[in-house]
């Protein structure tokens, strides 16, 4: 086993508690799912979201999918001018068998557009 970072990252619709959540739970879901993982696997993650998006912690959507004894921690993006609004980023630190080369980095919506060299 390794310890692989995985980054990803979603464009959400709405600064509400609904919206995020349920996109950062496509996300996360979606990471598990691409690279074969369990929330077993992972050993962290870190969220961040732009400053447009307040209406709860995204680390919040986490829990509820199993991740309750995981480490998880939300933090707010850097606000440079022309960013991408409404968006929900993650850092995952998973142990898995996937070298750095297999390891699948998903960016969902409008968030394809910030890693095009990468997203799934």
């Amino acid at each position: 086993m390794s310890v692989r970072a995985i980054r990803g990252a979603t464009q959400v619709e709405a600064n509400t508690a609904e919206a995020i959540t349920a996109a950062t739970q496509e996300l996360i879901l979606e990471i598990l799912s691409v690279n074969s993982l369990t929330p077993e696997d992972v050993i962290s993650v870190l969220f961040t979201s732009s400053p447009d998006l307040n209406a709860t912690f995204p680390a919040g959507a986490a829990r509820s999918l199993g991740f309750e004894n995981t480490p998880l921690i939300c933090s707010v993006e850097i606000d440079v001018p022309g960013a991408l609004p409404r968006t929900v980023r993650v850092m995952a630190h998973v142990e898995t068998e996937l070298s750095k080369s297999e390891v699948a980095h998903i960016y969902l919506h409008g968030a394809k557009a910030l890693r095009r060299d990468i997203a799934q």
